[in-house]
């Protein structure tokens, strides 16, 4: 079949209304609960490419945040599949259809036994739905576990589960058979290496989930717990990866109390930790249930729960069917085989692990540069840079945060995004198909950033100095911290320009 020429994508890319016009319709006929990227200045994104994406005037972009684009925008084997099986049949699961049964045999032959069984569905937010659905039915329970600041999807049933979200101003009250147990954040959380220097950090953050399920126990018969839901990685809550031993405790600690564990691999799926296909197995787990979607269209709405052989039977055994009207349809399908083919043919997953080695070096270096930055953390193509005013301290700066998010897209044309509890962690999560050289430039754009944030600082702190210098007769030794200022931002200059 043909495919489109270069001038109709030109044609299709070109700006049909002017961004006035445009912000002006979003506003009269879009939900104002429905946020933008940088809402002071919004970005009118017309075309995608690889790593990059570009404006209306034709701009390019850096794109240091889509997790979604896994394999890179329009990937042009991605696009083929799907453009392909459109113009040949899409329909539901409910007929025969190869590119259905081989999607379900390459994901499952990526997951560790006895995930066998797929669900297909439509985004993150069903297969977390379903998850839940599967392992209420299974359990008899109701009880599910879930940690502070996780985010689970946008329906009812994972709101619910959904700390980033129900703890908010506005947010429902969350119900009493959800749990929130600890974050496991060694750098800011409830119990950080900086308080407990010596202590088995996975041990200590899996003790308050042990104390849930105990209680749910000592309540008796048909208690207990029906499921512990984590997001392998947490992504809102700040790039938080799990001290070690974490999740073996916790998953020990729930299936005693006759729960299931669900691995939520949404955002960090599919390669992107570098050292291994899913996240969930740096921690040495097997779950009941794992969750995917995002990554897995590169853009396109797929999702998919896996599980085991047991669960899926007794989800049938009910006697109620499930249908969903578009999960696992032909096109849908047959871009996940697209996405996971690239990612096997051009390297990716091995790509992340030496591209997110090579920004945590740098990172960590520009740590020793920058009092600014408190923390660096990452695994693969997923990475958080924690931003504080007090480095002893460990108090997260969130304006600093925000102004370096415009900067790099003002300045650099760089995008990267901020989240966490207090939002002050700086998130790269770029598609897999970033390279050595937009790493270089996204670190030579931050060092620019931290540099001049940290020049407004002296500035302002050296104008305070002053002040006082004047009343107090101390103008000699405010002069001398100046000096000393001055000489560490030259060094700074001199290694903006070495990068």
């Amino acid at each position: 079949m043909p495919f489109a020429h270069e001038s109709q994508l030109k044609s299709v890319a070109s700006e049909q209304l002017t961004k006035t016009e445009t912000i002006k319709l979003r506003n009269q006929h879009i939900g104002q609960a429905c946020q933008l990227f940088y809402r002071s200045d919004p970005l009118k994104i017309v075309r995608g490419q690889g790593q990059y994406m570009f404006d209306e005037e034709g701009t390019r972009y850096l794109d240091c945040i889509n997790n979604v684009a896994h394999v890179g925008h329009c990937h042009p084997e991605v696009v083929r599949a799907g453009a392909l099986q459109m113009a040949t049949i899409s329909t539901n699961n409910r007929f025969l259809h190869d590119e259905l049964v081989q999607c379900a045999r390459t994901l499952t032959s990526k997951m560790p036994e006895p995930l066998s069984v797929c669900f297909f569905v439509n985004s993150g937010s069903e297969a977390n739905d379903l998850a839940l659905r599967l392992a209420r039915n299974f359990t008899k329970r109701q009880d599910v576990i879930t940690l502070d600041h996780a985010y689970h999807g946008h329906l009812q049933s994972v709101m619910e589960v959904s700390p980033y979200k129900f703890n908010q101003p506005g947010g429902e009250t969350k119900p009493d058979y959800v749990h929130v147990a600890p974050c496991p954040d060694i750098y800011g959380g409830q119990f950080t290496d900086k308080m407990y220097p010596d202590a088995d950090m996975g041990a200590l953050y899996a003790r308050p989930i042990e104390e849930i399920c105990q209680r749910q126990l000592a309540k008796g018969h048909g208690h207990g717990v029906a499921a512990f839901i984590a997001e392998s990685l947490q992504s809102c809550g700040g790039q938080i990866l799990p001290p070690a031993g974490y999740f073996q405790a916790v998953y020990e600690a729930v299936r005693s109390a006759g729960g299931v564990c669900i691995a939520d691999e949404v955002q960090v799926g599919f390669g992107r930790v570098g050292s291994h296909y899913w996240a969930f197995e740096t921690q040495n787990v097997v779950p009941d249930i794992v969750c995917v979607a995002k990554p897995m269209g590169n853009g396109h709405p797929v999702g998919a729960v896996v599980t085991t052989p047991e669960i899926a039977q007794a989800f049938h055994a009910t006697g109620v069917a499930y249908f969903n009207t578009y999960g696992g349809n032909p096109v849908s399908c047959a871009i996940a085989n697209a996405v996971m083919r690239v990612i096997e043919q051009e390297g990716l997953q091995q790509n992340a692990l030496v591209l997110g080695d090579y920004l945590l070096r740098e990172c960590n270096r520009l740590k020793q540069d920058f009092e600014c930055i408190g923390d660096v953390r990452g695994a693969g193509l997923f990475v958080g840079i924690e931003l504080v005013r007090d480095r002893a301290e460990r108090s997260p700066d969130k304006k600093a945060a925000h102004w370096v998010v415009n900067r790099m897209k003002q300045l650099h044309r760089v995008l990267v995004s901020s989240d966490g509890p207090n939002d002050n962690v700086i998130k790269l999560k770029p598609p897999m198909c970033f390279s050595r050289e937009n790493a270089d430039e996204f670190l030579l754009a931050f060092r620019e950033c931290l540099t001049t944030l940290m020049q407004d600082r002296l500035t302002s702190a050296t104008s305070s100095a002053a002040a006082v210098a004047a009343t107090s007769g101390v103008i000699a030794t405010a002069a001398e911290t100046l000096a000393n200022k001055t000489k560490l931002f030259e060094r700074q200059d001199r290694l903006i320009k070495s990068v």
